[in-house]
């Protein structure tokens, strides 16, 4: 490891404790790096704003920054364990290549506003992709519940109850991810903050001009208190990982329905054959691995914000504990857009078996329509209610699928899906 940032002189470092404190700080921070540094660039410039920085040195600075990212991106440098992390490689490589100038990039801030901006930045991004994710999926949905509806059966509590179709089933999960998308929205807009220049959580005696580093990052708003940049960490975090979270268990839910429907007991379903595997042993099996590993996906998204909330029992200020949050982040937020970037495809491609579907409505599944057009012909409903369940197996004699979904006029029924209304506040959200 390269010379520490903070060493002092005659401490002496030992090498178990610091690959204890550095874990895989370094190694994860590829994942922040380019981040860091178009942050280090806004720095460099804002100190060439209020003097402490020479116009030239700031120039210089600033072009062996983008050779920086550049050979990072190339591999022609490598962010390994020469460095305890992220930032200290950014100074390091300044140093190296240009002495006492890339020794003032550290001025007026800390290692804390640095890895801050850095997460600050990257989430924004991986909010992006989630909004775009949950766009795709809603898109997908209203397309396919925009087809020809077929009749499905409607369960409660998995039991038969009321004839549904599959419009129905996609224009509910299209609705669910319209709302997803929006959370993603709301999330990144309510972190859209500028925690750069905040240093170690009491600002410095220097007039950052904070002002145009947040308007460089491209921040919506400066964050304003130094305390509270430190307070939002874990926080924001948080924040982040509740939006993936929300339409992690839409996908859960709708990968539960997958896996039943395509089982031999319901046979809904068939899936593209690219989202089965085959058994190891049993040579008649095509197992649905990838939507039995869909509707696991929450549980490391949730794992990962509860594992950041337990690391915030802390009292204000920074706390060393909380370099524990940026693998959980990462490992997160990773797994989840990478469950959610499958499900578009797979939802257009899936295939319905109307065959099957029809022979499970059975009769009693229209007595909701019997007691329901009784009470409005006047029968009070508990007593059309009783009336129907007593000739529940003869409820649906001569009634078919088809007339019970174009008798349920209510807003969203089958009859009356409001699909325009789905797509126009789709639409209503674009970028």
């Amino acid at each position: 490891m390269s010379d520490l940032l903070w060493q002092k002189a005659g401490v002496a470092t030992n090498a178990r404790i610091m690959a204890f404190t550095a874990g895989d700080d370094v190694i994860l921070d590829r994942e922040f790096f380019l981040h860091d540094i178009a942050a280090s660039k806004a720095h460099v410039q804002g100190l060439a704003n209020i003097g402490v920085v020479s116009g030239d040195d700031a120039a210089a600075l600033l072009r062996e920054l983008d050779v920086l990212a550049t050979d990072f991106e190339s591999g022609a440098f490598v962010l390994d364990a020469r460095y305890e992390d992220g930032h200290s490689a950014i100074e390091a490589r300044l140093t190296e290549r240009m002495g006492d100038a890339g020794r003032r990039v550290h001025t007026g801030r800390s290692r804390n506003d640095q890895i801050l901006v850095a997460t600050r930045l990257w989430l924004k991004d991986k909010l992006d992709e989630l909004e775009a994710h949950c766009r795709a999926i809603a898109t997908v949905c209203l397309d396919r519940a925009a087809q020809p509806a077929l009749p499905l059966p409607g369960y409660t509590h998995l039991q038969r109850a009321v004839v549904s179709s599959t419009a129905m089933w996609f224009a509910g999960f299209a609705e669910g991810y319209i709302d997803n998308l929006l959370r993603a929205r709301q999330t990144r807009e309510w972190i859209d903050a500028n925690p750069l220049g905040t240093a170690a959580g009491y600002g410095v005696n220097l007039p950052l001009d904070r002002a145009y580093t947040t308007q460089a990052l491209g921040f919506a708003r400066m964050q304003v208190s130094p305390v509270y940049a430190q307070l939002s960490r874990g926080k924001f975090e948080m924040a982040a990982m509740e939006a993936l979270g929300s339409a992690m268990l839409d996908l859960r839910r709708l990968a539960w329905d997958l896996s039943l429907f395509t089982t031999a007991e319901f046979g809904f379903v068939v899936l593209p054959a690219e989202y089965t595997t085959g058994s190891s042993i049993m040579p008649n099996k095509r197992n649905p691995d990838v939507v039995e590993l869909l509707r696991a996906s929450y549980a490391p998204v949730a794992a990962a914000r509860c594992e950041i909330e337990q690391l915030l029992s802390l009292p204000s200020g920074y706390q060393r504990d909380l370099q524990f949050s940026k693998g959980s982040l990462y490992h997160g937020v990773r797994h989840g857009l990478m469950a959610l970037a499958l499900l578009p495809d797979l939802l257009a491609r899936l295939q319905w078996n109307e065959a099957a579907m029809r022979a499970a409505i059975e009769p009693a599944m229209y007595a909701t329509d019997v007691a329901i057009e009784q009470a409005a012909a006047g029968v009070p409903f508990r007593d059309a209610y009783r009336a129907a369940a007593n000739v529940a197996t003869h409820a649906g004699s001569g009634r078919t699928p088809e007339a019970s979904l174009a008798q349920r006029v209510s807003p969203g029924a089958g009859l009356d899906l409001r699909l325009d209304a789905l797509r126009a506040r789709l639409d209503a959200l674009a970028s």
